[in-house]
């Protein structure tokens, strides 16, 4: 049986610049499916630093690719594309539109052009970089990786210790990290990008995580410690997180690792921004701007007026 010919949309955005929200809005206008576009959401007990959707939430409107794997188990942008693949073809067999929402520009890069093949993880490389990492600092191996491939340094920050790694691993065994996606998604693909003036979204993301706080993320990031704190996970390195297992560590004090926490959310926000910047959307939306949103919703029902829907 051959799927019909539905399109996919991505609602993209910095962090706390309102994506859910508007998700949100859009399910109540159409028949979605939503999926969740974020590297941390996909681990399981790192609840409220990703801002999953809470379980009432949840309960009315479902989120696909959220709570995944335990935090020890690897995740890729490969297993993400797969994993949304199935994810599309199943709301297309439903008669639903997928929409899929977050702000993780690497996952929807590999989604729409797809991902090569590339070799696991050698741990014993990985163990000799991570020693000389101590002894010389991550930006020194940024600047190997500069002389080897600059076109990929030039996108990965200095500090990114995670990035720097896979990219010297790959290289070292002799791996193409090259930009030839293959496999991409054949549809249709509209893009709803989410863009706020810089003060405003700092303010957003600073109200974000005071209301983190205020619903438990200090309180979680303390259980999660034990297990979590000290591992060389994704999860672990996460923004939020990071800065408060330091905390825990006593590393920082609780207002230093808050305020570090702040910072780095602002400067994951402005590394989101430049991701997306390179995209073409369909649609250009501050969520908060009325006349903008209705805007959008009148040009969805026109465009979906043409394919069949329940």
């Amino acid at each position: 049986m051959s799927l019909p010919a539905l399109p996919t949309i991505f609602l993209q955005g910095p962090t706390a610049s309102g994506k859910t929200g508007l998700a949100l809005r859009l399910a109540d206008q159409f028949p979605l499916r939503l999926i969740s576009v974020d590297s941390l959401a996909v681990y399981r007990h790192f609840d409220l630093g990703s801002a999953k959707p809470d379980a009432s939430l949840q309960a009315r409107y479902p989120h696909a690719l959220i709570d995944l794997r335990e935090p020890e188990q690897p995740y890729s942008a490969g297993d993400f594309a797969r994993d949304a693949r199935a994810e599309i073809d199943a709301a297309w067999q439903a008669g639903q539109i997928p929409l899929l929402v977050g702000g993780t520009g690497l996952y929807f890069r590999a989604l729409e052009r797809g991902i090569a093949q590339l070799p696991p993880a050698d741990p014993a490389f990985r163990q000799t970089l991570q020693k000389e990492a101590e002894r010389y600092g991550w930006p020194a191996l940024h600047r190997r990786l500069r002389e080897l491939d600059p076109e990929r340094a030039a996108v990965i920050q200095p500090q990114d210790a995670q990035r720097i790694q896979r990219a010297l691993e790959l290289l070292a065994q002799g791996a193409k990290i090259a930009a030839d996606w293959q496999g991409g998604l054949k549809t249709p693909i509209w893009k709803i990008q989410l863009q706020i003036p810089r003060p405003e979204l700092h303010q957003r993301i600073a109200a974000r995580l005071e209301a983190m706080y205020a619903a438990g993320f200090r309180e979680e990031a303390e259980a999660l410690y034990p297990r979590y704190g000290e591992a060389d996970l994704p999860a672990s390195r996460s923004v939020g997180y990071r800065q408060l297992f330091a905390w825990q560590r006593g590393d920082l004090t609780l207002p230093a690792a808050e305020l570090a926490a702040l910072q780095a959310t602002r400067q994951l926000a402005k590394r989101q921004e430049t991701w997306f910047r390179a995209e073409t959307p369909d649609w250009t939306v501050h969520p908060l701007h009325g006349e903008q949103v209705h805007i959008l919703i009148a040009e969805l029902q026109r465009r979906l007026a043409a394919f069949p829907l329940p």
